[in-house]
């Protein structure tokens, strides 16, 4: 039974980079995975791309030959594929059981208003594959009020009309303080913590009452429902990426099957023994990302400086061991 990510969010969230970084990890670890390009318009994928949507439909194509803007021919272009889903499903045969990261169309429309997308997942169902979805969304907007109410909605949204095991991301984190201070802790947004404390913020934002009902509403809807969280993401920081990636894996059930196997490397290793727990949690992001950011980018300049002495020493000793002359190799590369 293969498993699968579906990797969603609006244009500019980082799912090509997502991918890219992951399918990296992935390989890392021993564990075999392909990337799927889904969206007709995303012609620079920065990852080896196993199977392009692009090869049956492109976006330039479709706005050429029927004058549609770029919204309309991405919908269009999604109705294609699921008229012609069979390629699709001719082209993942190729890859057994490994594991697939789909790199979905970043328009919000598709997974909020429009069905196609979503019957090609259910498609993919019915071809076996677990799926999880990853939703990724800009970690900037936790420096607005009023734009994190928009990724609660748009969480939740997506959330009710996929109907899959899902888990909501936010990336880019390693950018957040650059985007001002946080009027809270990072927990208080990715727990999703009692939004009553938010009010008097919109308030301030949006300096209007005549918005004050509206916002307790969608306070009470998104609480209501009790289903929006958030994981956290710095996509080249390897614990970070450890941490998301064991979290998937038991959303999805991965981690309930068969282990990678003995004798692997530490990051394999590091998956089973759920290491990035221990270094994964809210409190330790947000130390590590928001506030000593500094401090603990110079301590890994001077670890991997340090590291690097070491390694060219080890390196000089073995040689020395073989007999190589060092000093005249140095002499000959100058």
């Amino acid at each position: 039974m293969p498993f699968a990510q579906l990797v969603i969010g609006p244009p500019g969230c980082g799912k090509s980079t997502y991918c890219a970084g992951m399918h990296q990890f992935m390989s890392a670890i021993g564990r075999k995975c392909q990337v799927v390009n889904l969206d007709p318009a995303n012609d620079a994928t920065p990852y080896p791309c196993a199977l392009d949507v692009r090869k049956l439909v492109t976006l330039d194509e479709v706005m050429d030959e029927n004058g549609l803007g770029p919204n309309g021919g991405i919908v269009y272009a999604l109705e294609e594929l699921e008229e012609n889903v069979e390629w699709l499903e001719e082209g993942l045969m190729q890859f057994g059981q490994d594991y697939i990261l789909f790199d979905c169309p970043g328009q919000v429309e598709l997974f909020t208003h429009h069905n196609s997308l979503r019957n090609i997942f259910t498609k993919l169902e019915k071809l076996g594959y677990r799926l999880v979805v990853i939703h990724l969304l800009d970690s900037h907007h936790l420096a607005s009020p009023s734009q994190y109410i928009s990724i609660l909605l748009t969480a939740l949204r997506s959330m009710l009309l996929l109907n899959l095991p899902h888990i909501n991301v936010l990336s880019k984190l390693d950018l957040l303080k650059s985007h001002g201070p946080l009027a809270f802790n990072l927990d208080f947004y990715t727990e999703v913590q009692d939004l009553s404390h938010l009010l008097p913020l919109l308030h301030k934002e949006q300096g209007s009452p005549k918005f004050e009902k509206l916002n307790e509403a969608i306070c009470e809807l998104v609480e209501g429902f009790g289903l929006v969280g958030f994981e956290t993401l710095a996509v080249e920081d390897k614990a970070s990426m450890t941490h998301l990636l064991q979290v998937i894996d038991r959303a999805g059930g991965y981690a309930f099957g068969e282990a990678e196997g003995a004798g692997d490397g530490i990051w394999t290793v590091a998956m089973r023994e759920k290491w990035g727990e221990a270094v994964g949690g809210v409190a330790d992001v947000q130390e590590r990302w928001v506030d000593a950011r500094e401090e603990y980018d110079r301590f890994e300049r001077e670890r991997e400086e340090k590291l690097e002495k070491e390694r060219e020493k080890e390196w000089r000793r073995k040689r020395r061991e073989e007999g190589e002359d060092l000093e005249s190799s140095d002499e000959e590369g100058g």
